[in-house]
């Protein structure tokens, strides 16, 4: 939606009519003025004239009502009056007018019927029809903008990429299964065309109807082989059914089609993802063969190696990727920053961060460099660094803010990160993500109903805050309290964030203070495999003890000591149970 100063230009039509009025009024003014001498004709003529002079200035009057109220901010006021002149005057451009500024004012009441006047009024306007569309997706009321919708393909030429931009424009409703039934309905005048499959396809996944997804896309294959787009999504599909079958899928398609670099190196992640990192390594060369040298596909690359723990390769596809003039240079030096970071080598991370030059990458570069000075030197320095940037946004001041409080929580000042954020919330717009780390900062000073409040609140600001969900089922089950809630709170992160490891964990937990230990078992192995985290081991560890497999925890201890040798909760835990 535009900037509010761009709904405040007139268009020529308006500003004709403006004019038009005001000129008129003053002539009727001047005539008045001079006694009316002039006026030629009988009462009815005197009447009419009357009439249109003060239909005239009402009309100009609230003209400038709405304009003030806009400039005063009441932009209520502004698009209900914007919106009366419309309907009056039957003038598309004030409807025009009134939908964006209630749009751009958040006014509910208002923007619906704006922009229904708007598409009405003029309904040429691809603009009115599109905003007209987007209102009714995102108020789910899908039957009445199916007749939108189906416009997107009347033209041939114009129909495949209409379907590719269905679901980007569907993705605003929560109504899945509706889209779905709505995709499935505009795509069935056109059984022949891939696209239309395609869009099928992506709805059906977003609906988790998986199977009608790949009944679509091997419609798309056959009737666009080798089409990139269609294999992509088919092999993500597959891949969260079962990985190895995506990896599989991927495979065979590029031994029909070896030139489709983008499959290869979806291949490739998924493999690393999969810690199969041999087998990602060799499909390398061939993505850069494929890819030209690009310094885009190198850098990529170099991604991949870091993501593999192969910081050595990374560190030379950065600085290959440097030499080809890879556009964002100083993602790069952030990159390579991070990189010579894990290899220990702080005084080249600091020379990479340092480098970075200010603009949209700066504030990340100095939180990495603050970081650094944080570990080797002190936190109070870190910040001290961290308080002289100066030109911030809002937005900006409160991730510093963060970073200062993650600091301090990790040189366990736990009291001094609870006052800095403490402060922030009262004097900084409050962030799902900002009251979130207040929260935490709060458990971790026993201030435990500030905790849940807060977490109460950062869900219902953000629905789909996974975190948030898991952080308050946690914590309940840690204590040992609201142990229904906690699952449920808990199983909620897990549809929003599907196979995150922490929250596997975190139900594995509830379900051990529930007395449930097969069922933790299973959740906590599960978690155990997707990342080997100290204190999954020592969750793991603990709920094998109690059911008796003691030398089973015993063994997953002491593995996980030796990589994690100084963590306190894989420590206490151990310790505890030695027998």
């Amino acid at each position: 939606m535009p900037h509010l100063s761009e709904t405040k230009l007139h268009s020529n039509r308006t500003l004709f009519k403006i004019k038009n009025i005001i000129g008129t009024s003053l002539i009727a003014s001047a005539l008045c003025m001079s006694g009316c001498a002039t006026v030629t004709g009988g009462p009815a003529n005197k009447s009419a004239q009357a009439n249109q002079f003060n239909a005239e200035a009402d009309f100009v009057f609230k003209y400038l009502v709405a304009e003030v109220a806009g400039q005063r901010g009441d932009l209520a006021t502004s698009s209900k009056v914007f919106y009366e002149l419309a309907k009056t005057s039957q003038d598309a451009s004030l409807a025009e007018r009134a939908a964006k500024v209630a749009a751009y004012g958040n006014v509910p009441g208002m923007t619906v019927p704006a922009i229904k006047l708007w598409s009405e009024l003029d309904p040429t306007s691809n603009e009115a029809q599109q905003a007209m569309t987007e209102i009714l997706i995102a108020t789910d009321q899908l039957d009445a903008a199916k007749p939108y919708l189906a416009k997107l393909f009347d033209k041939e030429e114009t129909r495949a990429g209409g379907f590719l931009y269905l679901n980007n424009l569907l993705s605003r409703s929560k109504n899945k299964a509706g889209v779905l039934n709505l995709v499935q309905s505009l795509a069935a005048p056109y059984p022949d065309l891939a696209e239309a499959q395609f869009a099928i396809a992506q709805s059906a996944y977003a609906a988790n109807q998986n199977n009608v997804a790949l009944q679509a896309l091997d419609k798309a294959e056959a009737l666009k082989p080798g089409w990139n787009v269609a294999a992509l999504l088919k092999g993500q599909i597959l891949f969260n059914q079962a990985p190895q079958s995506g990896i599989d899928f991927y495979q065979s398609f590029l031994d029909q089609y070896p030139e489709s670099n983008e499959v290869r190196v979806n291949m490739a992640k998924i493999m690393v993802n999969q810690k199969q990192y041999d087998a990602a390594k060799k499909q390398y060369p061939t993505i850069l063969q494929y890819g030209k040298n690009s310094p885009e596909v190198t850098a990529v690359i170099g991604l991949l190696s870091f993501q593999a723990g192969d910081f050595a390769g990374a560190e030379g596809y950065f600085q290959q990727s440097l030499t080809q003039d890879f556009k964002d240079t100083d993602q790069l030096y952030i990159y390579l920053a991070q990189v010579t970071e894990k290899q220990n080598r702080d005084a080249d991370a600091m020379a990479w961060y340092s480098k970075v030059q200010p603009g949209p990458r700066f504030l990340e570069a100095q939180i990495g460099l603050t970081n650094i000075i944080a570990r080797t030197q002190s936190v109070d320095k870190a910040i001290e660094k961290l308080d002289a940037l100066e030109d911030l946004t809002t937005e900006q001041q409160i991730i510093v803010i963060q970073t200062e409080a993650s600091l301090l929580a990790k040189a366990k000042r736990d009291k001094d990160a609870f006052d800095l954020l403490d402060k922030a919330v009262k004097n900084l717009p409050n962030t799902p993500e900002l009251v979130y780390d207040y929260a935490l900062s709060a458990e971790r000073v026993n201030k435990l109903d500030i905790m849940e409040s807060e977490l109460r609140k950062t869900i219902a600001a953000k629905p789909d805050f996974a975190a948030a969900y898991n952080a308050l089922g946690y914590s309940f089950a840690d204590r040992n309290i609201k142990l229904d809630e906690a699952v449920t709170l808990i199983e909620k992160a897990l549809t929003i964030s599907p196979n995150d490891h922490y929250m596997l964990d975190s139900l594995g937990w509830a379900y051990y203070r529930k007395g449930k230990l097969d069922k933790a078992i299973t959740y906590l192995e599960q978690a155990y495999q997707v990342n080997q985290d100290p204190e999954i081991a020592a969750h793991l560890g603990e709920v094998l003890w109690q059911k008796g497999k003691h030398d089973e925890a015993k063994k997953l201890w002491t593995d996980a000591l030796s990589k994690n040798p100084d963590n306190e909760v894989l420590i206490t835990t151990a310790n505890k149970f030695k027998s």
